[in-house]
């Protein structure tokens, strides 16, 4: 054999070493992330279990079912944070330097708002509340009682939070660039809200208000957060802590006063 080449048996050991630290780091990684899981879950689980069995004092029904169901809670909001922190966050923040750094203003605040709206289209609360939410109005007789109006009043519903959500972004990425203080316009949005509050028809009130949760919820919080972070770190002069952070609460805040928007064009007002 040649000075200097390396024996194949070495190679292959060597290769076999690398593959199993990767594997035992794997390995611990998935397991932190079950125990992490099962310890946010684990309050929920007392709570329940107290109430069912002191306060009420009833076995839990289908017990092995519900556990199963538990187990199956635990892993996939384990693998969910994983993806998070391997995937999204990441990318996000990589957009937001890649934007920053071709200097274009429009094509950012094109990606705020299509962001915005694309993951408020695709949330899932956000689906259920809209379609529950059309339900009640047709029980209500507030929009027909046929499979179309309901279909039609919920659709309306999300793609008015959706593009109230892609504003609020555009918004709070200007608000960044900027720099200006995010506490002045969280106070003049909420003004807004109290505003159209006392002209907004009574059955869409409470529908606005829960729409500014939904929206914040497990597909857009992740990008839009990293795109705040990723954008006020390639800002020179813009703090992290600082400018990164208050995309979520404008993306919280805008729906309620789109939502009522909405009712006060599809119902009328409180007159």
């Amino acid at each position: 054999m040649p000075a200097g080449d390396t024996p194949p048996n070495s190679t292959r050991r060597s290769t076999g070493q690398r593959l199993l630290r990767g594997a035992r780091t794997s390995l611990f990684s998935a397991l932190a992330s079950l125990r992490e899981s099962a310890m946010a879950l684990l309050p929920i689980v007392l709570v329940v279990a107290f109430f069912e069995w002191v306060v009420l004092r009833q076995p839990i029904p289908n017990l092995g079912r519900i556990v199963m169901g538990a187990l199956m809670v635990v892993a996939g909001l384990a693998m969910f944070v994983r993806g998070l922190q391997m995937a999204l966050f990441p990318l996000g923040e990589e957009m937001a330097w890649n934007f920053v750094r071709r200097g274009n203003l429009w094509w950012l605040l094109i990606f705020a708002f299509t962001l915005g709206f694309g993951t408020t289209v695709a949330e899932p609360a956000l689906i259920a509340i809209a379609e529950e939410a059309a339900s009640v109005a047709s029980q209500g007789g507030v929009i027909g009682h046929d499979d179309a109006a309901m279909s039609s009043y919920a659709l309306g519903l999300r793609l008015t939070v959706a593009v109230s959500v892609g504003v609020a972004l555009v918004a709070g990425v200007f608000r960044i660039l900027k720099g200006w203080p995010v506490q002045y316009l969280i106070m003049g949005g909420y003004v807004g809200v109290v505003l159209m509050t006392v002209i907004a028809p009574p059955e869409i009130i409470g529908i606005a208000y829960d729409s500014g949760g939904v929206t914040t919820s497990t597909v857009t919080v992740p990008l839009v957060a990293a795109l705040g972070i990723g954008l006020a770190s390639s800002i020179k002069g813009r703090s992290p802590m600082i400018d990164g952070f208050g995309l979520i609460a404008f993306a919280s805040l805008t729906p309620m006063i789109f939502v009522m928007a909405y009712g006060l064009l599809t119902q009328g007002g409180t007159a």
